[in-house]
């Protein structure tokens, strides 16, 4: 099965599940009076940073940074001054280009800097660091749109592509993933029995209020029976039986600030496949903070030998393999942190006796 996050699939036998990070909400105007509305529909307090970046659509790291220092009024000297104190040894000419844009941190000290720079600027805890993505590249690169970056994971004319229709283009255009929980559950008879997913979001911009995801099925014989949302509110469950795939859109019951957070919940219980699932993987156009796989298996279908993979695009060969260790709680887990845009899977062997018979 294959979930998906931000344009993200997770995919199991048995079952694929796809949350385009986490499927992303659908597309709504970034104005800074939207955040005024915002705050004042929600009694929640928006921070003039986040607002002047909403009207300015500054939702990268230099441009949040960079707006972040002009509201306050502090020059680099009195930044790099102010966390020498704390004990953060910064340069103003890092900091500078860290502001244009020439730069981003990326070691320890780093990132401990921008955790406290996040405190001197009065920006909530987050807003700086959720902006960094793993170690640049060297040279110039362009960042590909929402549905290019899709594409690139998974290829023209997916699944997900075919169950969400002219809604794949925009779809979670207005929120990113920050983190993501998947949990699988393995039935005795080794087949799939249920998938649950918790996914914390943030706005990209002022209006957010849904995400879309997508689950997709490797077993026609595999089909939700039971759905549960527990954060968020659910608006619709598709299920397409021509593409094993089932739709899910849930709303956060309220309009995000830009860089506001969000969680979602979502629990999927799965009818009995004709065939023993071997395998999970999520797919993500963006970076994650942290994503954590776990997989549980009941005690009568327990695997021989479990390994972690990563592929750079669905259909592609698996790379990375590792092997993961199998706990006294009958499950294995994957945790990644920084996790790069690709697919990220898990697979299980059975050995030589019968899934469902307590292994070889």
């Amino acid at each position: 099965m294959s979930s998906d996050t931000d344009t993200d699939e997770a995919h199991a036998n048995g079952a694929h599940a796809t949350n385009p990070r986490a499927t992303e909400a659908q597309a709504a105007p970034a104005r800074a009076t939207e955040a005024h509305a915002t705050a004042a529909r929600t009694g929640e307090a928006i921070t003039t940073s986040a607002l002047h970046a909403a009207a300015t659509g500054a939702d990268t790291f230099p441009g949040v940074l960079r707006e972040a220092l002009n509201r306050r009024g502090l020059s680099l000297e009195r930044v790099s001054e102010r966390l020498r104190v704390r004990g953060i040894t910064i340069s103003q000419a890092t900091l500078s280009s860290w502001q244009r844009g020439r730069s981003q941190p990326e070691r320890a000290r780093s990132l401990q800097a921008v955790d406290v720079l996040e405190e001197i600027l009065e920006l909530p805890a987050g807003a700086l660091r959720s902006l960094l993505g793993p170690r640049r590249p060297r040279g110039r690169t362009t960042p590909p749109d929402a549905e290019g970056a899709a594409l690139q994971i998974l290829g023209e004319d997916s699944v997900v592509e075919k169950a969400l229709g002219a809604r794949f283009r925009h779809f979670n255009q207005e929120t990113s993933s920050l983190m993501v929980h998947d949990i699988v559950r393995v039935g005795e008879s080794g087949t799939l029995s249920a998938i649950s997913t918790t996914n914390v979001l943030r706005a990209k911009r002022a209006g957010a209020d849904r995400a879309i995801f997508v689950l997709s099925f490797d077993d026609e014989a595999a089909e939700p029976v039971d759905i549960k949302v527990t954060c968020g509110r659910l608006a619709e469950a598709t299920y397409l039986k021509g593409l094993k795939s089932l739709v899910l859109e849930v709303h956060f019951g309220r309009e995000l600030a830009k860089l506001d957070t969000t969680v979602v919940s979502y629990a999927v219980e799965v009818s009995p496949s004709e065939t023993p699932a071997t395998h999970y993987e999520r797919w993500s156009r963006t970076n994650l903070h942290e994503y954590l796989q776990q997989v549980f298996f009941h005690p009568g279908a327990l695997p021989a030998d479990c390994h972690r993979y990563v592929r750079d695009k669905v259909g592609e060969p698996p790379r990375g393999r590792r092997r993961i260790p199998l706990s006294e709680a009958h499950d294995v887990h994957v945790l990644t942190s920084r996790c790069k845009p690709g697919v990220h899977g898990v697979a299980w062997e059975y050995g030589t006796g019968t899934a469902g018979t307590g292994g070889p």
